[in-house]
């Protein structure tokens, strides 16, 4: 075997109501390299994460285990992150399809990309950043049983991805224990309208449609009360002329959709004042997914 490395895009999932189910792959990247080794090591992040644990070094042992060929080959992995960890840009996501598609090369590509999907699904629960992660785009993901079920949408080509990331995190086990167990039949009927339309909403790039199918009733309004300063980064992007703002993932980062390419400028100076360091990012849609250097 000879060394690999996999570059994997950062993504944002959800998209208000499509939780669980939308995702959209980002232009901020983790690379990580895979080199064959006389026993299993790291470098490149913090030592706590060195170990088994690991999830590229989860997923990479996964893929060796489909294929039943004895022991897992020990290796070297070097992470470089340019992905915020615990902050709703789809960093797990991205260690796990990097570990599964370097798995796969060294192995010789037995698995086409959608296998991968379903292998690494078993890992993370949820298809959501997965799917876009190793596919590039925007996905809308659904499971049958354990078959995973992707299709991709075209967002429009003039909108921007304004991801808006403070100096906090917020793990995803917090978040989602701060979703409620059940939802009423109204609530569940609205988020399937509001999915329904922002799909063709993000396709137009109608902005104004977009902003108002941005609405939820299964996740946001939970979730929003764990990340200090959302209301007034919402107001901020408001005043600034964005009114589509919405929770990337599980949070704390905050994502604006907007066809203005001077509205992130502008919004970086905006949120100067603020108590919290918000770091502003004009991502574009990476249309690649996971891919060997």
């Amino acid at each position: 075997m000879e060394q690999v490395t996999i570059r994997v895009p950062a993504t944002t999932a959800n998209l208000a109501a499509g939780f669980d189910v939308l995702g959209c792959a980002l232009g901020l990247y983790n690379t990580l390299s895979f080199t064959p080794s006389d026993e299993l090591s790291f470098s490149g992040c913090e030592e706590q994460y060195q170990n088994e644990q690991n999830l590229a070094y989860v997923a990479y042992a996964r893929v060796w285990q489909e294929l039943r060929r004895g022991d897992v080959p020990p290796v070297h992995i070097h992470i470089q992150s340019e992905i915020p960890v615990c902050r709703g840009l789809g960093s797990s996501a991205a260690l796990i399809a990097a570990g599964a598609a370097a798995a796969n090369y060294m192995a010789g590509k037995p698995f086409d990309r959608r296998q991968l999907l379903a292998m690494t699904t078993e890992i993370e629960g949820h298809p959501d950043n997965l799917a876009p992660a190793l596919l590039g785009g925007m996905t809308a993901s659904m499971m049958a049983g354990r078959q995973v079920y992707t299709v991709e949408y075209l967002p429009h080509p003039e909108l921007h991805f304004v991801a808006l990331s403070p100096d906090f995190p917020l793990s995803t086990h917090e978040a989602r224990r701060a979703l409620p167990a059940m939802v009423s039949h109204s609530d569940a009927v609205r988020n399937s309208g509001y999915l329904a339309v922002l799909l063709r909403a993000l396709e137009q790039g109608d902005e104004e449609l977009i902003a108002v199918s941005l609405q939820d009733r299964l996740h946001q309004p939970y979730r929003r009360r764990l990340i200090p300063e959302y209301d007034r980064v919402e107001a901020l992007a408001n005043q600034n002329g964005c009114r589509a703002v919405c929770i990337s993932g599980a949070g704390p980062t905050i994502l604006c959709i907007t066809r203005d390419g001077d509205f992130a400028a502008r919004m970086e100076r905006a949120v100067l004042p603020l108590e919290h360091r918000w770091t502003v990012r004009d991502l574009p849609v990476d249309y690649h997914g996971a891919i060997r250097l």
